[in-house]
C-alpha cells in the first residue's frame, strides 16, 4: 500500500520552513509530510466526497483519456481538467501524455495520512482514506 503523507501548516510557517530548507539550514526529516495545505478546510475541499469518488473511478477503471473519464464520471471535460490539475499539484493524481497527446490520469497512492498539530508543536497523525 502506497501512502502520501500530508501536513497542515499556516502560510507563514510553511514559508519559513521552505526558506530554511532552501538556505540549507534545515533538512526535512524522514517521514515528514511531502505535501502541505494551509488549512484542514482546503484539504477537505480537495478531498470532497465527489473528488474521492473521482479518484476511486480513476483507480478502478484506468481511463485512457480525460474524454473517457468525463464520460465515466458524468462530468464535463473542462471541469475535470481543472480538478485534476489541482489534484496533480498536490500529488494525488498523475497526468501523463498518452496516444496523440491525450492526458491520461492515474492515482499513485492508495491512501493519505494527514499530520496535524493540535498544540503548535509537531503533531500526530490521523489516517484519511481518499
Amino acid at each position: 500500500m502506497k501512502t502520501l503523507k500530508i501536513g497542515i501548516a499556516g502560510y507563514d510557517r510553511m514559508k519559513a520552513r521552505t526558506m530554511a530548507i532552501a538556505r540549507g539550514e534545515r533538512t526535512p526529516a524522514k517521514g515528514e509530510p511531502k505535501v502541505w495545505f494551509t488549512s484542514i478546510e482546503s484539504f477537505a475541499r480537495l478531498l470532497s466526497e465527489r473528488n474521492r469518488h473521482l479518484l476511486e473511478l480513476i483507480a478502478r477503471e484506468r481511463p485512457r483519456s480525460l474524454t473517457e473519464l468525463a464520460a465515466l464520471a458524468g462530468r464535463s471535460k473542462s471541469n475535470l481538467s481543472r480538478t485534476l490539475k489541482t489534484m496533480s499539484q498536490y500529488g494525488l493524481v498523475e497526468l501523463r501524455r498518452g496516444a496523440r497527446g491525450t492526458l491520461v490520469p492515474s492515482v499513485p497512492y492508495d491512501q493519505v495520512r494527514l499530520d496535524v498539530s493540535l498544540t503548535g508543536r509537531r503533531g500526530g497523525s490521523a489516517a484519511v482514506s481518499p
